[in-house]
């Protein structure tokens, strides 16, 4: 069983990583996304250097000339598939693999548990809930739960992770 490190990494992604932000959050990881910024702005690479900076955070990017001027506040990814971009960060020893479904994977809030009014109201949930744990993003009014998807996203991360639950 991995151990989570002492402290835990912040991130922030360009343009490129959308998906890679998302399987972030999914393993867990405090992730913003330049896909939150409004677009065309000229000076946004100088604007994710900053924000990583004030934050704290490592920018992850597939610029390797942002990642240059980024210097040891970024990293250069340098696979377009995402499994690979995982593997990087492992490699490194930025990440543990490990599925935690504590953030949204849209906007990255803090998911808490779900209330029965708002898993009866998601009329997406799923009809046989015995068994299922949910998590809610007060943001993003998602419901979250673990089934199907979840589970191919732990395998896709780190294979079977038996006995343990996703959220």
């Amino acid at each position: 069983m991995s151990r989570k490190p002492v402290s835990e990494p912040r991130f922030i992604t360009d343009r490129m990583l959308g998906t890679l932000s998302r399987y972030l959050r999914f393993m867990g990881y405090d992730t913003v996304s330049a896909n939150g910024l409004a677009e065309g702005n000229t000076k946004e690479d100088t604007l994710l250097l900053e924000f990583a900076s004030h934050e704290n955070r490592i920018l992850l990017t597939r610029d390797t000339e942002l990642a240059k001027r980024g210097k040891e506040l970024a990293v250069l990814i340098g696979s377009d598939e995402v499994m690979k971009q995982v593997q990087q960060l492992i490699d490194r020893s930025l990440i543990v693999r490990r599925v935690m479904m504590t953030r949204c994977s849209l906007c990255n809030t803090v998911l808490r548990e779900a209330t029965m009014d708002e898993i009866n109201d998601a009329d997406y949930a799923p009809r046989d809930k015995n068994g299922l744990a949910f998590c809610w993003c007060e943001q993003c009014s998602k419901l979250y739960w673990n089934g199907s998807h979840g589970k191919h996203i732990s395998e896709r991360i780190g294979g079977e992770m038996k006995g343990r639950k996703l959220f």
